[in-house]
């Protein structure tokens, strides 16, 4: 009955749902791997966290550059604040307010930015409080710079005086004349008036859009293969059920002719009647 799988339209069937399936279940089992990864990655960021809280602050050059092992970590860095600024629409406990950046310039000659804390409520300057005088030494959490895809960042461009989108020395190198370092803290602290704002695991290290995405992805592929074979299956069993009844005579190439045949003669004598009306009402008498 399944001689047929040995045809060649059958072997390029066959092939085909060789290949895809193997492909499918490789490629969810890469995804489902993947999501694994962030799950691990965000059970390490856990655990860094609870580490980088106890452990003892360290010298900012000796964290830098920011990497994930890093990001987090509790820095500690001296010099005089300078240039403020407020970074708007950043939430906090659900409340939409800003980030008090202040700009500490260090003796390298660059500025470290500092996150002082947060203002709940519209951009208001004149109710942040003004930044220590004389020479301080700050300590906070280590973060890398923000670029456009980082979570919270909104406002890019096109802000009012004295306010910046994004905290990256890209992003403060034309609104400020010295060099900026290419990270930032923010304090374990906050100024009276202001709310510490807590630090964030680097972008793509957790539990974020990108990993639930992989695991979408893990059930689609699974979802394909699974399709390739019932395909393959309800093909089979039709070609079985045809070549069945072609077996058993109740289908066969002769009733398929026959059956034409009767349509023909239906549609000739249908012309026939056709015709033979015609005539009639051509021969009628007409009425005086």
């Amino acid at each position: 009955m399944y001689r047929f799988l040995l045809t060649p339209r059958w072997w390029g069937i066959n092939v085909f749902a060789l290949l895809a399936i193997p492909l499918c279940v490789f490629m969810g089992t890469w995804q489902l791997s993947r999501f694994e990864g962030h799950v691990r990655d965000q059970h390490a960021a856990d655990r860094a966290s609870g580490a980088h809280r106890r452990a003892a602050p360290r010298p900012l050059d000796s964290l830098l550059p920011v990497s994930q092992a890093t990001s987090g970590e509790r820095a500690t860095a001296t010099g005089r604040y300078a240039t403020q600024l407020l970074v708007p629409h950043r939430q906090l406990d659900g409340k939409d307010g800003s980030y008090v950046l202040t700009l500490l310039r260090t003796a390298s000659g660059r500025a470290l930015p500092v996150v002082r804390g947060w203002l709940p409520g519209p951009p208001r300057p004149g109710a942040v409080p003004a930044p220590p005088t004389g020479r301080v030494t700050v300590t906070g959490s280590l973060q890398s710079s923000e670029t456009p895809d980082t979570d919270g960042v909104t406002d890019t461009g096109g802000l009012p005086s004295g306010q910046v989108g994004m905290i990256s020395a890209a992003s403060l190198v034309n609104l400020v004349p010295y060099r900026v370092y290419d990270a930032w803290i923010t304090l374990d602290s906050a100024a009276p008036g202001l709310k510490a704002v807590p630090a964030v695991a680097p972008q793509g290290s957790g539990l974020d859009l990108k990993a639930f995405q992989n695991l979408g992805y893990t059930g689609e592929w699974f979802v394909f293969a699974g399709f390739v074979v019932f395909m393959w299956f309800r093909l089979a069993r039709r070609e079985a059920e045809l070549a069945r009844d072609a077996r058993l005579g109740l289908v066969t190439a002769e009733d398929g002719d026959a059956g034409t045949e009767d349509g023909d003669a239906g549609i000739r004598n249908g012309g026939a009647g056709t015709e033979e009306g015609r005539t009639e009402a051509t021969t009628a008498p007409r009425s005086p």
